[in-house]
């Protein structure tokens, strides 16, 4: 078969297999997915850093808020603008005068309230609001339903600065001045609206008819005149309720009475004075003697220029009777209902108007006065403004007190009592009331989310809108409701001074979350809402415009010509005029106004009035929604209220799982704030609101913050010790409480902060865990572990302490041994060669040791500086134990003996070889004995060797400390490259032109680096410096007797011998007391000492260890011979005493020579090579040489910096 010759060019026949369509798939959906990630996070970018506006805003942190409340820039004239001129003026003149009214209500609402109702408020002079919280206490009044009283009593505060009472009022004269005029303008504006509607309904058949009046009712106008009177009166009650300022008022009279007596002493001019008093008594007479309404009533109507009769005017007493009991009947059906939005107000109005009428037509309607009085039965109480409650039935009794004569007195006790049946009723239904609006509340948010998410259809546009509206109004209704029942409780529990339960002020605070939760619902789709307001608006005043247009028709079709009609058809055409643009108040006024002309003669059927009305109605609502939801909703009374707040912070506490609800309350505890911006007695408002801020956040820290903080604490602490066992944990048993919820919520917003509890906790935590590690450095482990168990239990992103940790066998710290060095030296031993203390006895089962790495660790822990410090209590130690040892040398029994032995030597050296004969030193030894011994069985030698051994101890410390501090400069400069060779951190920072901050940190750098450097190349010669400031003394003259030092070191190496031997033996013994395998602080010690009286040629001349060996080898050799004598004889007892001795002589031998194996390397730290003189003369070399211009050849890193 012939095989085809393949072309180099051929390539392999494909096939398609559908892995490489596969292999594309797959990669295109790795790619879509990778795009869709990516415009995602663009577009998480962009909103983040977009200008435009989202969805949906948070109250808590959006700077801006929309207004919708649209802006009349017309006047009035070009509104009411109709063919009839005098209906024109009629119109004119109402309107202005409503307006009128309004701003001086808003007036008195923003200013003039609150800059009465704060006086006194804040700084030392804080009216203190006491409220007493008797439940599980020995004050329980009602302890059985734990409640507690919650009473508000107005005492003044011991405190007070003197005479601060005084100069508050001097601030607030000029406040009570402006309040003076706005009063007298509110009762020119009284007398001018009373005379208006007098001069259209004029009785005397000789005045000019203005108008055809008797079918109008312009009720609207009797509202907003009651409006007038309720501002009056509230300044009434205010005064009444106000302790304070008629404290300081009568305070500030007599300072002015001091003054009067002595105008010099106070640099004031006598004529000024007289004015200012008149000014002060016409104050006082006009508004603190809760008069202010009743001079209004009390006014003369009836001024002779005028030419207007208004007391004798039967038309118009008429008109004002049927006007009261008009709006009486639609307040009365809705009063105390669901549907009710403003007939408190109104209702108070009516009472007001009722006055009003009484007094300036001296006639009363009892059964009229009766059904006004009924109302309290109903509604026991209305909430003027903040904490000013008002009780009609004592304010009509007192008011009208010839009506009051005609009612029975069991009637008007009932009334009375009607109050504390109330209370009662409300303490028992408050429960269930907040669970139902709960629910309401809540499915109406939801409605709300539902509604407000939807698109609008076009072609079901006209309805999605009307259920808008209606969605918009059960908003405000909900709110009103809420808010009604949460004043006028709190506010009657504090009037009448009664006991709450701890129940109801849960619930009352919920009521309060839940009329936030309304406020922010609102706020949150402020966008949508806007826009739907709008359109909801147009939609209505088309509704109103097309009853009106068939009326007009009516009107028209009509051919019978007469003024009243036409009177009809231009108020109808205004109506229309007015409703074609936006619905401002003044057009909404102007509407009503023309309609209560325009509905005369049945222009209306009763089926087209009433929906005009509710069309009207919600025109009003929807018009002013974001000022009605304001108003609804606001929260400013719980200022006087605020004591409720740490009962409401234990509850969140205790119920933490909603802890998310909390943002509601602070929002509502910062709705206070704009109103106490209008406080004039003080300096600044700023004080008044910092003392606010600061009494919150205290009562906030104290009851959660602080509580959470401590419980956090207590649990990561119970959890990491639980093989402890310290009490039962078990959830089933003792309970559980999951606090991890309050590290979810956002941060709270409060003033100008953000409070951020799980970052307040994290820092505590933080805080405490750091303060506690550096007092227990040891305890390092526990806390860090607390720190895991925080973040994985509660989410918690702790901060490294970043403290040095110490190891688990750290021994004892640096500190420690520094501060008890004396105890240190005489309870541990010291092993020369490998650097360790070991302890002597413990009552453990291990004995301490300490070497160089736990000396690192120490010295890494508290640094370097504590190294120097350690010498310096070494050269204290010294000094104390060096005072001993030469009171040792001049004992006349030692000085004697040791001067007998040099004189011994001196004269038998020739014949000794020049070594010391060991009997000798043996002989001293055993002679010590004899001078007496300690209860122990220590001779004065023994002690003298301990002493010895503690001064070589305390060498041995030094030593230990310098190569410790070698260690740890060593370890901390492991991460340089190249010694040599260090980067200059602070040139390379200014060549690239860094900022200052970071030109500062590379110097500090260099300097590290520096010192490290330095310190691990050289070290300290602590042992040079020890020699030095000891040996000049030793050395002196007056020293004499320590000369002898080196004769007593044979006995004493004799003695340690012994004593190193017993102590070695021991360690096979059971009872270990004293046993020991080293102490090389007596080698220490002797070389020390040597070096300090320059004695080490003396000793060396001794020949000592020489005289040692020789002595035990020809003892042994002495043995030795005697065992080969006696092995021929086989005498197995004197065989085995042989072995022993030859043994003894071993141990013996090897001691002596371990001695001078540690006191020769003991001499080298201490260069022994050299003689003192020889020092001396090293010395003036080197300086010599210094002084030609550098270091001589045999100098040192360490020489140098000893120098």
């Amino acid at each position: 078969m012939a095989v085809e010759t393949l072309a180099h060019d051929w390539e392999f026949d494909r096939f398609d297999d559908g892995s490489q369509k596969i292999h594309t798939e797959v990669q295109l959906k790795n790619y879509s997915k990778f795009l869709e990630e990516y415009t995602s996070q663009l577009r998480g970018i962009e909103e983040a850093l977009d200008d435009s506006i989202g969805d949906v805003w948070d109250f808590t942190l959006d700077p801006i808020a929309l207004k919708l409340l649209p802006y009349e820039q017309s006047s009035l004239l070009e509104l009411i603008k109709t063919d009839n001129k005098v209906l024109n003026k009629v119109i004119t003149v109402y309107a202005a005068l409503c307006s009128e009214v309004k701003k001086l209500k808003y007036e008195a609402e923003t200013k003039f309230y609150n800059g009465l109702l704060y006086y006194g408020e804040g700084g030392n002079m804080m009216k203190i609001s006491i409220y007493y919280y008797y439940y599980y206490s020995r004050f329980a009044l009602l302890d059985t339903n734990k409640r507690y009283m919650y009473v508000c009593v107005s005492v003044s505060d011991t405190s007070v600065v003197e005479g601060e009472s005084q100069i508050q009022m001097g601030r607030f004269i000029s406040f009570l001045q402006e309040l003076s005029c706005f009063v007298s303008r509110c009762y020119e504006v009284v007398v001018n609206i009373v005379h208006q509607l007098a001069a259209l309904y004029n009785s005397n058949k000789g005045a000019t008819k203005i108008i055809e009046s008797s079918g109008v009712h312009f009720q609207i106008v009797y509202e907003h005149l009651g409006e007038l009177l309720v501002v009056l009166l509230t300044l009434d009650e205010i005064m009444e309720n106000h302790g304070t300022l008629k404290d300081h008022w009568k305070m500030y009279k007599r300072l002015l009475k001091s003054v009067h007596h002595n105008p010099g002493k106070f640099s004031i001019p006598e004529e000024k004075l007289k004015p200012f008093e008149k000014l002060l008594l016409k104050l006082e007479g006009q508004l603190l003697d809760g008069m202010i309404l009743q001079a209004c009533v009390e006014q003369r109507f009836d001024e002779p220029g005028e030419g207007v009769a208004v007391a004798k005017n039967s038309a118009f007493a008429e008109e004002f009777a049927f006007n009261i009991r008009t709006i009486f009947t639609n307040i009365e059906s809705k009063i105390g209902e669901p549907s009710e939005i403003d007939q408190r107000d109104k209702y108070a109005g009516v009472c007001g108007l009722f006055v009003l009428h009484f007094h300036i037509f001296r006639s009363v309607d009892k059964k009229f006065y009766k059904s006004l009085l009924d109302i309290c039965k109903k509604v026991p109480a209305v909430t003027l403004t903040s904490n000013i409650i008002w009780f009609p039935d004592t304010f009509l009794i007192a008011k009208v007190p010839a009506a009051a004569k005609l009612m029975d007195k069991k009637s008007v006790q009932g009334i009375r009592g009607q109050r504390d049946t109330f209370l009662q009723q409300r303490a028992q239904t408050l429960t269930k009331d907040v669970q139902s609006y709960y629910v309401f509340v809540t499915s109406w948010m939801m409605k709300m989310e539902s509604i407000l998410s939807k698109e609008q259809k076009s072609d079901k546009l006209a309805e999605d809108l009307n259920s808008r509206c209606n969605v918009f109004v059960q908003g405000i209704l909900y709110a009103y409701s809420i808010s009604t029942i949460i004043k006028t409780t709190m506010n009657m529990y504090m009037s009448m001074q009664r006991p709450m339960t701890k129940t109801s002020v849960k619930a009352l605070c919920r009521l309060v979350e839940l009329l936030k939760a309304v406020e922010h619902t609102f706020h949150r789709r402020s966008m949508v809402v806007a826009d739907s307001v709008s359109h909801i608006t147009q939609q209505l005043q088309s509704q109103a415009l097309n009853s009106i247009g068939v009326a007009k028709k009516r009107v028209i079709s009509d051919k019978k010509y007469s003024e009243q009609r036409l009177d009809v058809l231009s108020s109808l055409v205004l109506a229309e005029n007015a409703l074609s643009g936006p619905s401002t108040k003044e057009r909404r006024l102007v509407v009503s106004l023309a309609l209560c002309v325009g509905t005369q003669l049945k222009t209306f059927k009763d089926e087209e009035l009433l929906p005009l009305q509710l069309v009207l109605k919600k025109l009003d609502l929807i018009s002013e929604l974001s000022e009605r939801v304001k108003l609804q909703c606001d929260c400013s009374f719980l200022y006087w209220h605020r004591a409720v707040f740490p009962i409401y912070l234990d509850d969140v506490y205790d119920n933490a799982v909603d802890a998310a609800r909390i943002h509601y309350m602070f929002s509502a505890l910062r709705d206070s704030v704009p109103s106490m911006l209008h406080a004039k007695h003080m300096e600044s408002c700023d004080q008044l609101l910092e003392s606010y801020d600061k009494e919150i956040m205290n009562v906030f820290n104290e009851h959660l913050l602080d509580k959470l903080c401590k419980e956090i604490e207590k649990d990561l602490r119970l959890s990491v010790h639980t093989h402890l066992k310290l009490d039962d944990r078990n959830p089933f048993k003792v309970g559980m409480k999951d606090l991890a919820h309050f590290f979810s919520l956002k941060p709270i917003r409060f003033f100008n902060r953000f409070i951020h509890i799980k970052a307040y906790v994290t820092h505590y935590l933080d805080k405490t865990f750091y303060n506690l590690t550096t007092v227990a450095l040891h305890d390092w482990a526990t806390y860090s572990e607390m720190r895991n168990l925080a973040t994985q239990r509660y989410g918690l992103t702790m901060t490294e302490a970043y403290l040095p940790s110490q190891t688990l066998e750290q021994g004892l710290d640096v500190l420690e041994i520094m501060r008890n060095i004396h105890v240190f030296v005489s309870r541990y031993l010291y092993n020369l060669n490998n650097q360790i203390f070991i302890e002597k006895a413990s009552n453990n089962k291990h004995l301490n040791t300490i070497n160089i790495r736990h000396i690192a660790n120490s010295i890494r822990t508290h640094g370097t500086g504590i190294m120097n410090t350690t010498v310096n209590f070494t050269y204290q130690f010294l000094r104390k134990k060096f005072y001993i040892f030469s009171q040792f040398m001049y004992d006349e029994h030692i000085k004697s003996r040791l001067i007998k032995d040099i004189r011994f030597f001196r004269e038998t050296k020739d014949q000794s070889d020049q070594k010391y004969p060991f009997e000798r030193a043996e002989k001293f030894n055993r002679g010590i004995r004899k001078l007496g011994i300690t209860p122990d069985g220590q001779s004065y030698l023994d002690q003298f060797r301990q002493l010895i051994s503690q001064i070589g101890n305390a060498m041995g410390y030094v030593r230990m400390i310098r190569s410790g501090g070698l260690h740890c400069c060593s370890s901390a400069i492991r991460f340089v490259p190249d010694l040599e060779d260090i980067v200059n951190f602070e040139e390379l920072v200014k060549e690239e032109g860094l900022s200052e901050e970071t030109q500062r940190a590379a110097s500090i750098l260099d300097s590290v680096l520096g010192d490290l450097t330095s310190n691990s190349a050289e070290g300290t010669e602590y042992f040079k410096m020890l020699v030095a400031v000891f040996a000049p003394e030793f050395r002196s003259a007056k020293n004499m007797h320590l000369r002898n030092f080196y004769m007593i070191v044979p006995p004493l190496t004799v003695n340690f011998v012994e004593h190193s031997i017993s102590c070695k033996e021991k360690l096979n013994k059971k009872n270990k007391t004293g046993a020991a395998f080293t102490d090389d602080g007596f080698a220490m010690g002797v070389a020390y000492i040597l070096k300090l009286l320059d004695q080490y040629l003396e000793f060396d001349s001794l020949h000592w260890f020489q005289a040692v060996r020789d002595k035990y080898k020809k003892e042994m050799s002495a043995v030795v011979k005697e065992q080969n004598v006696q092995s021929a004889s086989q005498d197995e007892k004197l065989l085995q005493t042989m072995n022993l001795t030859q043994k003894r002589l071993d141990i013996y031998l090897q001691e002596f020579e371990l001695l001078h194996f540690s006191l020769s390397s003991a001499r080298i730290f201490f260069r022994a090579d050299k003689t003192a003189a020889e020092e001396i003369q090293e010395k003036k070399d080197k300086d010599q040489a210094a002084k030609a211009g550098g270091p001589s050849d045999g100098s040192t890193p360490a020489d140098a910096a000893s120098k």
